[in-house]
């Protein structure tokens, strides 16, 4: 398995309540703001996005490429830590 960063192991170590979409892993403050822009501004949005393209990776990362220019290590940080989220919480 690979590493995960900080980011990623804070936001999995807890409840997601309203944290910012900018706690996510691989979203960053300009990802964030182009995220937010289009009405996903809460992590627990992106992760309402995450289960109605059904946990699917590759249709997730498209979605965030096509949303908010997310690169290749992004889309797959962010999916890792939503997914990793979900095996510890539901």
């Amino acid at each position: 398995m690979s590493s995960t960063s900080q980011k990623h192991k804070d936001f999995v170590a807890e409840p997601m309540g309203e944290k910012s979409v900018t706690t996510l892993a691989g979203i960053g403050e300009v990802l964030g703001k182009r995220l937010e822009e289009k009405g996903f501004d809460k992590a627990y949005v992106v992760f309402g996005q995450f289960l109605l393209l059904k946990k699917d990776k590759e249709l997730f990362q498209d979605w965030l490429k096509d949303t908010c220019g997310a690169n290749s290590k992004q889309q797959g940080d962010c999916f890792g830590c939503l997914k990793d989220w979900c095996d510890a919480f539901l």
